[in-house]
């Protein structure tokens, strides 16, 4: 499993060079086709998704989108996904191609303290993969839950639970779309939002 350290950090959002191809002509066609059917993915209407600058030095060749999913005028989770491709293969991925996910969230007050919540927010990612039937292998990463209090004049709720998820996974097939759906569910189970297509009567 690669070290997740620079996924979701402030170097990678970065706005990258405004190129025409989205790879170079040069590079490998199975990081190609994995990127293409990556920016091809159709999105649920909460979710968009832009470019951004990968991390260097991970793999040979690298690609990187941010991904937010927001309702109402507000933003609820954001995430990052970056495709790495080493075509001579990583004995740690078991593949050519390697999937890191950044995912963060706030949190609803009362899941604040459960000591389950980190198993829960790592089975979202788990549990997506496997509906969407993302083909993967090499699954591993973390997940990290803090609670925020604020004091004295300090605008916004008195405490705030988040949720961040760091995840790598090797993808079978180069083909994304299903592993692309698959973290945007993640992203938008976090943030609480319904399935996609299902409407709820009331707030978050």
């Amino acid at each position: 499993m690669l070290p997740e350290s620079g996924v979701g950090g402030a170097g990678i959002a970065d706005v990258p060079p405004d190129d025409a191809d989205a790879v170079p002509m040069t590079a490998p066609e199975p990081f190609r086709r994995a990127v293409s059917s990556l920016l091809a993915t159709e999105l649920r209407p909460e979710a968009t998704m832009e470019r951004i600058r990968p991390p260097q030095r991970l793999a040979p060749w690298s690609f990187a989108v941010a991904v937010d999913v927001s309702a109402g005028g507000n933003d609820l989770a954001t995430g990052r996904l970056v495709v790495l491709y080493d075509p001579d293969g990583a004995e740690a991925w078991d593949g050519e191609l390697r999937l890191v996910a950044y995912a963060q969230a706030d949190l609803a007050a009362d899941m604040a303290g459960d000591p389950l919540l980190p198993a829960v927010g790592w089975s979202w990612l788990t549990e997506s993969l496997t509906q969407r039937a993302a083909e993967h292998t090499a699954v591993g990463g973390t997940v990290t839950q803090t609670t925020s209090t604020r004091f004295g004049d300090v605008h916004g709720p008195a405490s705030t639970t988040q949720l961040e998820l760091r995840g790598s996974w090797t993808a079978i097939e180069p083909d994304l779309s299903r592993h692309v759906l698959a973290f945007v569910d993640l992203l938008s189970v976090a943030a609480g939002l319904p399935p996609e297509g299902v409407a709820v009567l009331g707030g978050r």
